[in-house]
Protein backbone atom coordinates (compact mmCIF):
# COMPACT_ATOMS: atom_id res chain seq x y z
CA UNK A 1 0.00 0.00 0.00
CA UNK A 2 1.34 3.25 -1.04
CA UNK A 3 1.04 6.30 1.81
CA UNK A 4 -0.09 9.50 1.94
CA UNK A 5 2.25 12.35 2.18
CA UNK A 6 0.08 14.63 3.31
CA UNK A 7 -3.14 14.65 5.06
CA UNK A 8 -6.09 14.88 2.68
CA UNK A 9 -10.16 15.54 3.47
CA UNK A 10 -12.06 12.82 5.17
CA UNK A 11 -14.25 12.02 2.11
CA UNK A 12 -17.87 10.73 2.80
CA UNK A 13 -20.81 9.94 0.23
CA UNK A 14 -24.08 10.30 1.61
CA UNK A 15 -27.33 11.26 0.06
CA UNK A 16 -27.76 15.05 -1.24
CA UNK A 17 -30.33 15.25 1.72
CA UNK A 18 -29.09 18.49 4.10
CA UNK A 19 -30.83 18.55 7.47
CA UNK A 20 -28.20 20.88 8.50
CA UNK A 21 -28.39 23.27 5.93
CA UNK A 22 -28.58 26.88 7.00
CA UNK A 23 -31.57 28.71 6.37
CA UNK A 24 -33.90 25.80 7.47
CA UNK A 25 -33.00 25.16 11.11
CA UNK A 26 -30.90 26.63 14.04
CA UNK A 27 -27.10 26.30 13.79
CA UNK A 28 -25.92 24.13 16.38
CA UNK A 29 -23.23 26.73 17.21
CA UNK A 30 -24.39 30.19 16.99
CA UNK A 31 -27.49 30.30 15.22
CA UNK A 32 -27.37 34.18 14.43
CA UNK A 33 -29.55 35.55 11.81
CA UNK A 34 -27.46 36.18 9.49
CA UNK A 35 -26.32 32.94 9.32
CA UNK A 36 -29.42 31.59 8.90
CA UNK A 37 -30.44 33.66 6.35
CA UNK A 38 -27.27 32.83 4.42
CA UNK A 39 -29.02 30.35 1.75
CA UNK A 40 -30.86 33.59 0.80
CA UNK A 41 -27.56 35.39 -0.07
CA UNK A 42 -24.71 34.96 -2.67
CA UNK A 43 -22.03 33.92 -0.13
CA UNK A 44 -20.40 31.01 -0.51
CA UNK A 45 -18.87 31.56 3.33
CA UNK A 46 -20.28 33.28 6.21
CA UNK A 47 -18.09 34.00 9.08
CA UNK A 48 -19.77 34.67 12.53
CA UNK A 49 -17.83 35.63 15.66
CA UNK A 50 -15.60 32.14 14.48
CA UNK A 51 -13.81 30.95 17.63
CA UNK A 52 -11.62 28.24 18.24
CA UNK A 53 -9.41 27.58 21.14
CA UNK A 54 -7.14 25.30 22.56
CA UNK A 55 -7.11 25.09 26.41
CA UNK A 56 -6.51 28.47 27.65
CA UNK A 57 -4.68 29.27 24.04
CA UNK A 58 -7.33 31.45 21.61
CA UNK A 59 -6.14 30.53 18.01
CA UNK A 60 -8.82 32.31 16.13
CA UNK A 61 -10.39 35.08 18.52
CA UNK A 62 -14.37 35.90 17.07
CA UNK A 63 -13.66 36.61 13.24
CA UNK A 64 -16.07 37.50 10.89
CA UNK A 65 -16.34 38.02 7.31
CA UNK A 66 -17.64 36.54 3.97
CA UNK A 67 -16.50 35.29 0.51
CA UNK A 68 -18.71 35.66 -2.24
CA UNK A 69 -19.37 33.16 -5.05
CA UNK A 70 -17.33 33.46 -7.50
CA UNK A 71 -14.60 35.91 -6.08
CA UNK A 72 -10.85 35.03 -5.12
CA UNK A 73 -10.75 35.77 -1.57
CA UNK A 74 -7.08 36.10 0.17
CA UNK A 75 -6.22 34.98 3.99
CA UNK A 76 -3.34 36.74 4.54
CA UNK A 77 -1.33 36.79 7.76
CA UNK A 78 1.68 35.34 9.30
CA UNK A 79 2.74 31.88 10.65
CA UNK A 80 0.89 31.34 13.67
CA UNK A 81 -1.51 34.19 12.94
CA UNK A 82 -4.51 31.66 12.81
CA UNK A 83 -4.76 30.86 8.57
CA UNK A 84 -5.02 27.07 8.80
CA UNK A 85 -7.33 26.79 11.83
CA UNK A 86 -9.66 28.94 9.87
CA UNK A 87 -9.58 26.64 7.71
CA UNK A 88 -9.89 23.68 8.97
CA UNK A 89 -13.00 24.63 10.88
CA UNK A 90 -14.58 26.13 7.44
CA UNK A 91 -13.98 22.14 6.19
CA UNK A 92 -15.43 20.62 8.57
CA UNK A 93 -12.23 19.35 10.02
CA UNK A 94 -12.24 21.20 13.20
CA UNK A 95 -15.09 21.86 15.50
CA UNK A 96 -15.31 25.23 16.63
CA UNK A 97 -15.23 26.74 20.11
CA UNK A 98 -17.92 29.22 19.64
CA UNK A 99 -19.27 31.48 16.99
CA UNK A 100 -20.79 30.29 14.13
CA UNK A 101 -19.86 29.89 9.94
CA UNK A 102 -21.83 28.62 6.63
CA UNK A 103 -19.68 27.00 3.38
CA UNK A 104 -21.85 26.75 0.75
CA UNK A 105 -25.38 27.46 2.56
CA UNK A 106 -24.11 24.37 4.70
CA UNK A 107 -23.76 24.76 8.31
CA UNK A 108 -20.22 23.41 9.30
CA UNK A 109 -20.98 22.38 12.48
CA UNK A 110 -24.28 20.55 11.83
CA UNK A 111 -23.22 19.16 8.39
CA UNK A 112 -19.40 18.76 7.86
CA UNK A 113 -19.85 15.97 5.14
CA UNK A 114 -22.03 18.37 2.65
CA UNK A 115 -19.24 20.86 3.01
CA UNK A 116 -16.18 18.39 2.05
CA UNK A 117 -18.63 17.10 -0.55
CA UNK A 118 -18.66 20.08 -2.46
CA UNK A 119 -15.76 21.95 -1.61
CA UNK A 120 -11.56 21.61 -2.74
CA UNK A 121 -8.91 21.60 -0.67
CA UNK A 122 -4.81 21.73 -2.29
CA UNK A 123 -2.75 21.75 0.89
CA UNK A 124 0.65 23.42 0.87
CA UNK A 125 2.59 20.12 0.59
CA UNK A 126 1.32 18.57 -2.65
CA UNK A 127 -0.92 14.88 -1.89
CA UNK A 128 0.00 13.45 -4.65
CA UNK A 129 1.41 9.99 -5.34
CA UNK A 130 4.63 9.92 -6.90
CA UNK A 131 4.63 6.32 -8.39
CA UNK A 132 1.21 7.29 -9.94
CA UNK A 133 0.79 8.63 -13.51
CA UNK A 134 -1.00 11.57 -13.97
CA UNK A 135 -3.89 10.31 -14.83
CA UNK A 136 -4.26 7.49 -12.32
CA UNK A 137 -3.36 10.11 -9.28
CA UNK A 138 -6.81 12.22 -11.28
CA UNK A 139 -8.53 8.64 -11.30
CA UNK A 140 -7.81 8.22 -7.52
CA UNK A 141 -9.29 11.34 -6.60
CA UNK A 142 -12.07 11.02 -8.77
CA UNK A 143 -13.34 7.66 -7.87
CA UNK A 144 -12.97 9.12 -3.50
CA UNK A 145 -15.42 12.02 -4.35
CA UNK A 146 -17.79 9.00 -6.27
CA UNK A 147 -17.15 9.80 -9.68
CA UNK A 148 -17.14 7.02 -12.25
CA UNK A 149 -17.17 6.05 -15.69
CA UNK A 150 -17.97 8.50 -17.85
CA UNK A 151 -18.14 11.08 -16.14
CA UNK A 152 -15.01 10.69 -14.55
CA UNK A 153 -13.19 10.43 -18.39
CA UNK A 154 -15.13 13.74 -19.07
CA UNK A 155 -14.17 15.52 -15.79
CA UNK A 156 -10.35 14.33 -16.25
CA UNK A 157 -10.41 15.74 -19.73
CA UNK A 158 -11.28 18.90 -18.56
CA UNK A 159 -8.77 19.35 -15.77
CA UNK A 160 -6.41 18.48 -18.22
CA UNK A 161 -7.45 21.00 -20.54
CA UNK A 162 -7.69 23.76 -17.91
CA UNK A 163 -3.93 23.04 -16.16
CA UNK A 164 -2.44 22.28 -19.38
CA UNK A 165 -1.30 19.28 -18.66
CA UNK A 166 -2.88 17.18 -22.11
CA UNK A 167 0.63 16.40 -22.63
CA UNK A 168 1.47 14.68 -19.52
CA UNK A 169 -1.52 12.21 -18.63
CA UNK A 170 0.65 9.60 -19.01
CA UNK A 171 3.74 10.97 -17.37
CA UNK A 172 5.12 9.65 -14.25
CA UNK A 173 3.74 12.10 -11.27
CA UNK A 174 7.33 11.84 -9.31
CA UNK A 175 9.15 13.17 -12.91
CA UNK A 176 6.86 16.25 -13.26
CA UNK A 177 8.72 19.66 -12.46
CA UNK A 178 7.52 21.40 -9.52
CA UNK A 179 5.12 24.19 -10.91
CA UNK A 180 4.15 21.00 -12.48
CA UNK A 181 3.10 19.07 -9.88
CA UNK A 182 1.47 22.09 -8.53
CA UNK A 183 -1.03 22.07 -11.80
CA UNK A 184 -1.38 18.85 -10.66
CA UNK A 185 -2.69 19.51 -7.23
CA UNK A 186 -4.82 22.02 -8.60
CA UNK A 187 -6.24 19.60 -10.64
CA UNK A 188 -6.98 17.47 -7.90
CA UNK A 189 -8.96 19.85 -6.25
CA UNK A 190 -10.71 20.03 -9.21
CA UNK A 191 -11.68 16.96 -10.49
CA UNK A 192 -15.21 16.41 -9.10
CA UNK A 193 -16.09 19.86 -9.96
CA UNK A 194 -16.69 22.13 -6.36
CA UNK A 195 -18.27 24.98 -6.38
CA UNK A 196 -15.19 26.27 -4.14
CA UNK A 197 -11.96 25.62 -3.85
CA UNK A 198 -9.70 26.25 -0.49
CA UNK A 199 -5.96 26.51 -1.25
CA UNK A 200 -3.08 26.81 1.52
CA UNK A 201 -0.15 28.35 0.26
CA UNK A 202 -0.43 27.14 -3.13
CA UNK A 203 2.75 28.90 -4.92
CA UNK A 204 5.05 28.50 -1.91
CA UNK A 205 8.60 27.34 -3.03
CA UNK A 206 7.42 27.67 -6.87
CA UNK A 207 9.14 29.72 -9.58
CA UNK A 208 7.86 33.12 -10.30
CA UNK A 209 6.91 32.27 -14.03
CA UNK A 210 5.12 29.52 -12.29
CA UNK A 211 3.36 31.21 -10.11
CA UNK A 212 2.03 33.49 -12.40
CA UNK A 213 1.15 31.00 -14.65
CA UNK A 214 -0.88 29.17 -11.39
CA UNK A 215 -2.58 32.77 -11.16
CA UNK A 216 -3.67 32.54 -14.94
CA UNK A 217 -5.43 29.73 -14.16
CA UNK A 218 -7.08 30.53 -10.66
CA UNK A 219 -8.65 33.46 -13.24
CA UNK A 220 -9.88 31.07 -15.05
CA UNK A 221 -11.91 29.14 -12.39
CA UNK A 222 -13.21 31.64 -10.80
CA UNK A 223 -14.69 33.43 -14.67
CA UNK A 224 -16.41 29.64 -14.82
CA UNK A 225 -18.22 30.81 -11.65
CA UNK A 226 -15.81 28.66 -8.74
CA UNK A 227 -14.93 30.46 -5.67
CA UNK A 228 -11.41 30.71 -4.61
CA UNK A 229 -9.97 31.05 -1.03
CA UNK A 230 -6.23 31.20 -1.11
CA UNK A 231 -3.82 32.16 1.92
CA UNK A 232 -0.67 33.52 0.43
CA UNK A 233 2.88 35.36 2.11
CA UNK A 234 3.15 36.44 -1.23
CA UNK A 235 1.99 40.54 -1.65
CA UNK A 236 2.19 40.27 -5.56
CA UNK A 237 -0.62 37.86 -5.32
CA UNK A 238 -2.30 39.52 -3.06
CA UNK A 239 -3.21 42.22 -5.26
CA UNK A 240 -4.77 39.66 -7.55
CA UNK A 241 -7.33 38.62 -5.20
CA UNK A 242 -10.48 40.84 -5.65
CA UNK A 243 -10.73 41.49 -1.42
CA UNK A 244 -8.61 40.46 1.38
CA UNK A 245 -8.88 39.38 5.30
CA UNK A 246 -5.79 40.18 7.15
CA UNK A 247 -5.73 38.22 10.53
CA UNK A 248 -2.84 38.35 13.43
CA UNK A 249 -2.94 36.82 16.67
CA UNK A 250 -6.58 34.95 15.70
CA UNK A 251 -7.92 38.26 14.82
CA UNK A 252 -9.05 39.71 11.34
CA UNK A 253 -6.89 43.43 11.22
CA UNK A 254 -7.98 44.82 7.70
CA UNK A 255 -10.87 43.49 5.35
CA UNK A 256 -11.62 45.00 1.77
CA UNK A 257 -10.05 45.10 -2.33
CA UNK A 258 -6.75 45.72 -2.11
CA UNK A 259 -6.95 49.29 -3.05
CA UNK A 260 -9.74 50.08 -0.26
CA UNK A 261 -7.62 48.40 2.18
CA UNK A 262 -4.46 50.40 0.68
CA UNK A 263 -6.39 53.46 0.57
CA UNK A 264 -8.76 53.05 3.83
CA UNK A 265 -6.72 51.27 5.94
CA UNK A 266 -3.76 53.21 6.38
CA UNK A 267 -2.86 55.27 9.70
CA UNK A 268 -0.48 57.45 8.21
CA UNK A 269 2.14 58.72 5.38
CA UNK A 270 4.62 55.94 3.65
CA UNK A 271 7.99 58.07 3.11
CA UNK A 272 10.16 56.22 0.65
CA UNK A 273 13.84 57.37 1.82
CA UNK A 274 16.64 56.21 -0.78
CA UNK A 275 19.79 56.94 0.38
CA UNK A 276 23.28 55.81 0.27
CA UNK A 277 23.57 53.95 3.20
CA UNK A 278 20.20 52.11 4.31
CA UNK A 279 21.14 49.79 6.74
CA UNK A 280 22.98 52.69 9.15
CA UNK A 281 20.03 54.79 8.25
CA UNK A 282 17.87 52.10 9.46
CA UNK A 283 20.09 52.18 12.94
CA UNK A 284 19.58 56.11 13.19
CA UNK A 285 15.89 56.44 12.64
CA UNK A 286 15.29 53.57 15.32
CA UNK A 287 15.99 56.11 18.11
CA UNK A 288 13.82 59.10 16.86
CA UNK A 289 10.27 59.09 18.52
CA UNK A 290 6.85 59.19 16.69
CA UNK A 291 7.92 56.79 14.34
CA UNK A 292 5.20 54.80 13.64
CA UNK A 293 6.90 52.17 11.12
CA UNK A 294 10.41 51.95 10.24
CA UNK A 295 11.35 48.97 7.07
CA UNK A 296 14.28 48.57 5.10
CA UNK A 297 12.13 47.53 1.39
CA UNK A 298 15.46 46.00 -0.52
CA UNK A 299 17.78 49.21 -0.67
CA UNK A 300 15.11 51.74 0.33
CA UNK A 301 13.78 52.27 3.36
CA UNK A 302 10.09 53.05 4.31
CA UNK A 303 8.99 55.39 7.30
CA UNK A 304 5.66 55.48 8.67
CA UNK A 305 4.61 58.97 10.33
CA UNK A 306 1.50 60.71 10.69
CA UNK A 307 3.08 63.87 9.61
CA UNK A 308 5.66 64.13 7.10
CA UNK A 309 6.06 68.00 7.56
CA UNK A 310 6.40 67.62 10.71
CA UNK A 311 8.81 65.22 10.70
CA UNK A 312 11.22 65.78 7.73
CA UNK A 313 13.64 68.22 9.36
CA UNK A 314 14.57 66.14 12.10
CA UNK A 315 15.29 62.91 9.87
CA UNK A 316 17.03 64.81 7.41
CA UNK A 317 19.20 66.51 10.14
CA UNK A 318 19.66 62.94 11.76
CA UNK A 319 20.79 61.13 8.70
CA UNK A 320 23.31 64.21 7.91
CA UNK A 321 24.99 63.71 10.77
CA UNK A 322 25.26 59.88 10.57
CA UNK A 323 26.77 60.70 7.20
CA UNK A 324 24.33 59.31 5.22
CA UNK A 325 23.72 60.56 1.87
CA UNK A 326 19.86 60.94 0.70
CA UNK A 327 19.32 60.56 -2.64
CA UNK A 328 15.19 61.36 -1.84
CA UNK A 329 12.69 61.52 0.19
CA UNK A 330 8.94 60.91 -1.09
CA UNK A 331 5.68 60.24 -0.04
CA UNK A 332 4.64 57.26 -1.61
CA UNK A 333 1.16 55.38 -2.08
CA UNK A 334 1.22 52.56 0.68
CA UNK A 335 1.52 49.02 -0.49
CA UNK A 336 -0.45 46.27 1.14
CA UNK A 337 2.78 44.96 2.99
CA UNK A 338 3.29 48.56 4.40
CA UNK A 339 -0.33 48.33 5.37
CA UNK A 340 -0.26 44.97 6.82
CA UNK A 341 3.09 45.90 8.70
CA UNK A 342 1.24 48.50 10.06
CA UNK A 343 -1.93 46.98 10.90
CA UNK A 344 0.01 43.97 12.05
CA UNK A 345 1.84 46.30 14.93
CA UNK A 346 -1.18 48.27 16.32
Amino acid sequence: MRNKKSTTLTLAHHSNSAPGRVGGQRSAVGGSAELKASSNRSDAIIADKLTRKFGKFVAVDAISFSVARGEIFGFLGPNGSGKTTTIRMLLGLLHPTSGSASVLGYDIARNADAVKRNVGYMSQKFSLYNDLRVVENLNFYGRAYNVWGKELIERRQRVLQLTELGGYGHALTANLAAGYKQRLALAMAIIHSPQLVFLDEPTAGVDPVSRRDFWRLLYRLAADGTTIFVTTHYMDEAEQCHRLAFIHNGKIVATGTPNDIKEKQMHGQVVEIDCDAPGRAIEVLRHLENLDELTLYGSLVHVVVADWAAHRTVIEASLHAAQVKINSMIVIPPSLEDVFIARARS
